[in-house]
């Protein structure tokens, strides 16, 4: 099933040409001219105070939504196909900002990226040939799961982006991307991604139908199907929540035991709590940050961009599994990043990592992001993120000391399991 969703030289090869991008012949378009794309077919202004009022003027484009999907011409997975060019190694000019301190790449920065050209590929998908503005606000809800193939991003080397819609409900659409780098005369896969994004009215206030997605032989089919088992499994995985239900006999085995296990044997108390040997305190693994949201960090609706969002999140877990592996990590997957609701301009971001999971050279890492308004004081969750993490040598059992942190523990060996096995399946079809 994997296979079928890479082969995307089966598909048309369209590049932004074909949303009305320009750039020169046979040149495929760099991640500026998706942005440049983005701001024009919402109406955005890369000017703070203009872009405000071109908000006021988008109320509007209320008059162009439909009421019902069927008033939507249906697309093929091919209609909304991009292919997008990270120029590394043909314009050196723009490595600096992808750099980290090991001379690879960011992924922090490619998480940006894969964020504005997802958008970008649901409106091709809903985009009409009578008008360039769009009525709907689409904004990423999910990142359903990120694998990674490679640990390594080379920042000399071009890298490529493709993507597609895959699935599409009533208000929401499933888009995969893919991203490759150029090595020897050949392009390579780096990691496959699934994002869930969902349209809104021009205000960002509701939902708004979407252009119904018709499969177009076997194959289509195939990544559409695919795209139903994914919500399904979405909605099982979020109705058997540990928020929402109590963990499985034999997850509450794997509590007790570790309870037991921290006993100590000279006292007859379950107070008297001794850490095992090659062991880490959950509550000792944490890490904070604080981001002040300025209008730089904006995306086209006015808001704080989730691209950058992820990448501090991702910065902050990476941080996290470094310390406390005591050596460079590699991230391998990345799932389940709910974006429970927007963070505003102005607002305080609250960043909080910690090692929920660890085993053999893993590193589950989880990530909550809460904002604070500095007037009303009020905090709101905005995003949990979950990353897997690799080490170079093996790390330390984690251990939880209280029944919040034992769920925390159990939630992020489910995360872990899920990444391992997806990661699993994927190199079995290679």
């Amino acid at each position: 099933m994997l296979r079928v969703a890479c082969q995307t030289t089966q598909f048309i090869s369209r590049s932004l040409m074909t949303t009305g991008t320009s750039h020169s012949k046979g040149q495929l378009p760099d991640m500026k001219e998706v942005r440049d794309r983005l701001r024009a077919i919402v109406g955005a202004s890369t000017n703070w105070s203009d872009h405000v009022q071109a908000m006021e003027e988008r109320k509007s484009l209320q008059s162009l939504l439909v009421n019902k999907q069927e008033d939507l011409p249906p697309r093929k997975i091919k209609d909304s196909y991009i292919e997008v060019m990270l120029p590394l190694g043909s314009q050196p000019q723009i490595r600096e900002k992808y750099l980290n301190v090991y001379n690879n790449v960011r992924f922090g920065r490619i998480l940006e990226d894969l964020d504005s050209l997802g958008v970008l590929i649901c409106y091709t998908h809903t985009k009409s040939d009578s008008r360039q503005t769009s009525p709907l606000s689409i904004v990423t809800a999910l990142v359903d799961k990120i694998d990674l193939r490679k640990h390594l991003i080379y920042p000399d080397c071009d890298i490529k982006l493709t993507g597609h819609v895959s699935w599409v409900g009533k208000t929401s659409m499933e888009v995969k991307m893919h991203m490759l780098q150029l090595h020897d005369g050949a392009f390579s896969p780096v990691l496959d991604a699934t994002f869930v994004m969902v349209a809104r009215d021009p205000e960002n206030k509701r939902p708004a139908f979407v252009n119904p997605l018709i499969p177009d032989g076997p194959e289509e089919e195939n990544l559409f199907k695919q795209g139903e088992l994914n919500k399904m499994r979405r909605v099982a995985f979020s109705t058997a929540s540990l928020l929402k239900t109590a963990p499985t006999a034999d997850e509450r085995q794997v509590v007790h035991d570790m309870f037991l296990n921290t006993l100590d044997q000279r006292t007859v108390s379950f107070r008297s709590r001794v850490l095992p040997s090659n062991s880490v305190w959950m509550e000792d693994t944490k890490l904070k940050g604080l981001e002040i949201c300025h209008p730089q960090e904006r995306n086209i609706f006015n808001r704080i961009f989730g691209g950058f969002l992820m990448r501090k999140a991702y910065e902050l877990g990476w941080a996290t599994a470094c310390s406390f592996g005591g050596s460079r990590p590699y991230v391998v997957a990345v799932d389940d990043i709910m974006f429970q609701r927007p963070v505003e301009i102005g607002s305080l971001l609250f960043l909080s990592a910690q090692v929920c999971y660890t085993e053999s050279k893993y590193i589950q890492v989880r990530v909550h992001s809460e904002v604070s308004d500095p007037i009303t004081r009020e905090h709101h969750t905005t995003n949990i993120f979950h990353f897997t993490f690799m080490s170079d040598k093996e790390v330390c059992h984690i251990v939880p000391q209280t029944y919040g942190e034992s769920m925390l523990y159990l939630d992020g060996k489910r995360h872990f399991d899920a990444a391992i096995k997806s990661r699993n399946g994927q190199n079995g079809s290679l």
